[in-house]
């Protein structure tokens, strides 16, 4: 008897295990699913794109202050009419 009962449970187990991942495979929540990755590999990358560009702000002021580029000089003379 206590056989029986352990059969059926773990045979009802089993079954729901399977009816929860066949869910998981309908149309619905597959388009869920992939529309939340999309979102949030959109939000990872504007991230990594904000830290990188804040530290190239930051090299390169740290650069125009190593270099005294920080203010402008008259040493240079350019023949250029627009700077090319």
């Amino acid at each position: 008897m206590i056989r029986r009962l352990f059969y059926m449970s773990l045979g009802a187990f089993g079954a729901l295990w399977v009816r929860r991942r066949l869910a998981e495979l309908h149309p619905n929540h597959l388009a869920r699913r992939a529309a939340r990755g999309a979102s949030g590999l959109l939000d990872q990358a504007r991230d990594v794109a904000a830290d990188a560009l804040d530290g190239a702000a930051r090299k390169e002021t740290e650069l125009r202050s190593r270099f005294g580029l920080d203010s402008v000089e008259d040493t240079y003379h350019y023949d250029v009419k627009d700077g090319r």
